[in-house]
């Protein structure tokens, strides 16, 4: 099982690990700060220092609890050798501001707006989306949400974790918000939250800022209509 450096280090950077094992070009460490793709974030890239040179990874996932990084090309790589890894961060910052982005927008529309509630979203590299169960939607309301949220994030409101264990959040309404997520706190001995001080807490496994503030200014990019029950907003930070 490799650990999870990602979760109690966010802001990190450069970490030191062993290999596991590295077979066609997938390469299982025994600590990461790599972020594997996962629950709409996408995963980290940057290199491994390795003795025969630097490996590149351009991918990272993670099936049934293993993490694998991905390298471009064949790998060299013994098992108990040591390694030095470095994560591309500009592209894990930008990541972690939209994901906290994510969380303040579904605070708003969950405190706010009892009529719809935030069932999906997607980071990229340069903007995000939220879809909502709103069965009517326009850029009036939407114009009035992001401006709600954007209050949150100037509040400059602290952003943290902390972990209970299932029987604790088993009994927390909202905790999760889809139906998937609720699935899947049933199946986990501790359930990991992403709190923004008195204003929003969730389950959550991907990574964010430190403080509202980072996130920067939220723009409106568009929406669409995907179908009853179903509107789709995409915005960029600036």
């Amino acid at each position: 099982m490799t650990e999870k450096l990602y979760y109690t280090d966010m802001y990190g950077r450069e970490f030191d690990a062993s290999v596991i094992s590295a077979e066609n070009g997938s390469i299982v460490l025994d600590r990461t700060l790599f972020y594997p793709t996962s629950g709409g974030q996408p995963n980290d890239t940057g290199i491994l220092k390795a003795t025969n040179g630097d490996i590149h990874i351009v991918d990272v996932r993670q099936e049934d609890g293993t993490i694998m990084h991905i390298a471009d090309g064949r790998v060299d790589l013994a098992s108990g050798e040591k390694v030095h890894g470095i994560i591309d961060w500009e592209k894990r910052y930008i990541h972690m501001r939209y994901h906290t982005a994510v969380h303040i927008i579904d605070g708003v529309v969950n405190n706010d707006y009892k009529n719809g509630l935030l069932t999906g979203g997607q980071i990229y590299d340069d903007h995000a989306r939220v879809d909502f169960s709103f069965d009517i939607i326009d850029k009036d309301l939407i114009t009035e949400i992001i401006s709600r949220a954007q209050d949150i994030v100037n509040s400059g409101l602290k952003v943290f974790q902390r972990e209970i264990t299932r029987s604790e959040a088993l009994k927390i309404p909202g905790l999760s918000r889809t139906e998937p997520g609720r699935q899947l706190i049933e199946k986990l001995p501790v359930v990991r939250i992403i709190e923004i001080e008195n204003f929003d807490f969730q389950a959550d496994g991907g990574t964010h800022v430190a403080n509202t503030k980072e996130v920067g200014q939220i723009e409106m990019l568009k929406i669409e209509n995907k179908g009853k029950g179903h509107k789709r907003l995409s915005f960029r930070l600036n």
